[in-house]
């Protein structure tokens, strides 16, 4: 028997990792069956596992595991961290599911999103408010799995607390985020720093920050460690988020799996958009105001805005700042205290999440 090769490359050790996610949710989700006989709401079970299964781009479980290592986790530990990241991703497909429902997107990485496809007109009466109380149903669903599946990652040692309490002010600080989030686009707050602190508890310590921190801490890490963490993960977080609202406006629908006029549309309060209002002035003021966060908008005038956007000179000051943040969370790398692996590896893990097209 020939014996299996094993890829030790750190492009080797991110995919398998992330195959052994895609292994265990797969698993896990297949185990949780309806509890009644009832096929529509097995066909809702089968869309929020086509959802948490077939998409996403894996950051949260990938960040974990080489936080994990990072602080030099051991190997016989190592189902443990796969299955606290694959918990991560479970909660994290929830609150898009919410999110998306939030925001009125009708697609999600190229697919109708779960409010919008549970919302088939003829099959039930209200076809929209059934889908949107169904998804809010699912996204809930979601969110207590995965708080089952971290149950049982680990033992219910030290260090499997510490990655809890991690986790659990993830949760409050993410919902936070929201929050503010709602708020800004109620009260018209356009300005940088709100936007900024937006970004920072909405994706930076949810996306980047928090799940780098529970790998550390589930491999036994002190508190200068997570520290460290902290120094690396809020700028590239932020240089993330950054990243995702020029995709937003600027990106290919083809590629990114979303339209390009939704955010334009919902009139989001990002740095992008704070720094073209900040600097607009007349007739394009105006025009911001007029059709930001207009529904009605069409791709005549998202070009507009978009040239706007660009002629203020907001695209350049973003990009600006992704280039700050991502330096920022480099020059915080090299003094991190972690393997020369993990250190290659997140740095790897930086480019691609900076430079991303999708």
């Amino acid at each position: 028997m020939t014996a299996e090769i094993v890829d030790t490359s750190i492009t080797g050790i991110t995919g398998r990792v992330r195959r052994r996610v895609d292994e265990l949710l797969s698993d896990f989700l297949d185990a949780r069956r309806p509890p009644v006989g009832d096929h529509d709401v097995a066909e809702g079970y089968r869309l929020l596992r086509e959802f948490v299964i077939e998409g996403g781009k894996r950051v949260r479980p990938l960040l974990c595991y080489w936080g994990w290592r990072g602080a030099g986790g051991e190997e016989l530990r190592e189902a443990a961290v796969v299955a606290t990241g694959a918990a991560l991703e479970l909660y994290h497909a929830g609150l898009l599911i919410h999110d998306d429902l939030m925001d009125g997107s009708e697609l999600r990485r190229g697919r109708p999103t779960i409010h919008r496809g549970l919302a088939r007109p003829g099959r039930f009466g209200a076809a929209e408010a059934f889908g949107q109380s169904a998804a809010i149903l699912l996204g809930v669903l979601a969110q207590a799995w995965a708080e089952e599946l971290l149950a049982d990652a680990a033992p219910a040692d030290v260090r499997a607390r510490a990655a809890r309490d991690l986790f659990n002010r993830m949760r409050t600080e993410v919902v936070t985020g929201q929050y503010l989030d709602l708020l800004a686009h109620a009260r018209g707050d356009d300005g940088v720093e709100q936007a900024l602190t937006v970004i920072r508890y909405k994706t930076a310590r949810y996306t980047v920050e928090r799940p780098l921190q529970i790998g550390a801490a589930l491999a036994g890490a002190p508190p200068s460690l997570l520290e460290a963490y902290s120094r690396f993960g809020l700028p590239l977080g932020e240089a993330f988020q950054l990243r995702d609202d020029v995709l937003g406006v600027f990106g290919d629908p083809s590629v990114t799996g979303k339209p390009v006029l939704d955010d334009l549309r919902e009139g989001k309060r990002t740095v992008l958009m704070a720094y073209a209002s900040a600097r607009a002035r007349g007739p394009e003021r105006d025009l911001l105001r007029t059709w930001h966060g207009d529904p009605a908008l069409d791709e005549a005038w998202a070009a507009e805005l978009r040239r706007i956007i660009v002629d203020t000179g907001a695209l350049d000051r973003v990009e600006e700042l992704i280039v700050q943040r991502t330096g920022q969370a480099l020059a915080a790398l090299r003094d991190c205290p972690i393997t020369p692996e993990a250190a290659e590896a997140l740095a790897v893990l930086t480019e691609r999440l900076t430079r991303r097209v999708r």
